[in-house]
């Protein structure tokens, strides 16, 4: 939407059903500033289908907004869209599970920051321009992954979508299943880890740490999937809230660092032979609502150092609920024991054929056929 020296009318959409005045504002005309917005409110200039309305009011959709001329702040115009080249735009299409008019779901590779930040200029965000043409919405993260960790990431279509699915976020309930590989084996096979974090004084907030008295809370489910030994084992994570670091700080405070994670397992937190040094962290799994109805389900595939090590260290993928690549979920508990339930019963009736079999009349001699005992 292009800046105006004359009044504008403009329908709200579907996509933006429920949104706050200041929140609309904010996505179709960041260029206008909040302080301007509230200033047109509180003089009548902004309207609502011809009535008078506040920043805090919610619109419906299909409803007229009136948008007086003028109020630009080129200090808020929103980013100009990127040109990417061939190789960009590749590199941005071959991260793609599965899109859809809400969503994107991308395969993060590891090494690949999610966002910019201070020397770090090729990022995935910086890609988001490769699926949107010319007048589409910019697509948005809605959640993030350490540039290290590999796995299933969220891009949001259109505000709307991003507004549906950062709900479900922070809402907790959205269900992230990741797969580590980690140092030693945890003594408890599956349990909660329970401990809250903070920024590590010192490090810039590159860090973060247990702090028992001003950390936020922080809650980790884990299951030990497999085994190698004593040397190493395959653990499924389930964080249940989404602290910075929050799987890597949680596993080395157990004792068992995630392999590959130098910065807060050490020199402990490598192994030894031929398994890679890189962080051994994947976002698995992503089961959460869909904006359309139903649930998104989806799952990344390992990346190339992730799954030499699993079969260097002999574990099967498929001992993890979260191994599926296609077909349908797990059955669950009540699933599986009415099946139970259903070959016991044919069991048992098959075996009481055979006692009847066995407990029946002999069978009657046979005669002897007109050449039997014959040469």
């Amino acid at each position: 939407m292009k800046p105006s020296d004359e009044v504008r009318q403009f329908t709200v959409a579907a996509d933006d059903d429920g949104i706050r005045l200041d929140r609309w504002f904010k996505r179709h005309l960041p260029q206008v500033g909040f302080g301007t917005v509230s200033r047109w409110s509180r003089t009548g200039q902004v309207r609502l289908d011809g009535k008078r309305v506040k920043p805090e009011d919610r619109l419906s959709a299909g409803q007229v907004l009136r948008v007086p001329p003028g109020g630009e702040d080129r200090a808020r115009a929103p980013r100009p869209r990127r040109e990417l080249g061939p190789e960009q735009v590749a590199e941005a299409e071959a991260m793609v599970i599965r899109q859809d008019k809400a969503a994107i779901v991308l395969n993060k590779p590891p090494g690949l920051a999610t966002q910019g930040g201070t020397k770090t200029r090729h990022h995935v965000d910086g890609l988001l321009d490769a699926f949107c043409g010319e007048d589409d919405p910019r697509p948005r993260l809605v959640h993030r992954l350490d540039k290290d960790t590999s796995g299933v990431l969220l891009v949001a279509r259109t505000p709307g979508s991003a507004a549906f699915f950062s709900k479900r976020f922070s809402g907790r309930s959205a269900k992230k299943i990741y797969w580590a590989l980690v140092v030693g084996v945890p003594e408890v096979a599956e349990g909660m880890i329970e401990a809250p974090l903070a920024k590590q004084p010192g490090t810039g907030g590159e860090k973060m740490h247990i702090d028992e008295e001003d950390g936020q809370p922080a809650k980790t489910r884990y299951r030990v999937v497999d085994r190698a030994g004593n040397k190493a084992a395959w653990v499924e994570l389930q964080p249940l809230t989404g602290r910075t670091h929050q799987l890597r700080v949680h596993l080395a405070a157990i004792g068992h660092p995630i392999v590959g994670d130098g910065k807060y397992g050490g020199q402990d937190a490598f192994l030894t032979g031929s398994i890679s040094r890189k962080m051994h962290l994947h976002a698995r799994r992503l089961i959460l609502d869909h904006p359309e109805g139903g649930k998104l389900d989806v799952v990344a595939e390992l990346p190339e150092h992730f799954a030499a090590s699993m079969e260097q260290l002999g574990f099967d993928p498929g001992l993890s609920d979260a191994a599926p690549e296609q077909g349908p979920p797990p059955a669950s508990k009540s699933v599986k024991k009415q099946a139970a339930k259903a070959h016991a019963k044919q069991f048992r009736k098959e075996r009481r054929g055979e006692r009847r079999r066995r407990s029946g009349p002999p069978d009657k001699p046979r005669k002897p056929g007109p050449n039997k005992g014959k040469r």
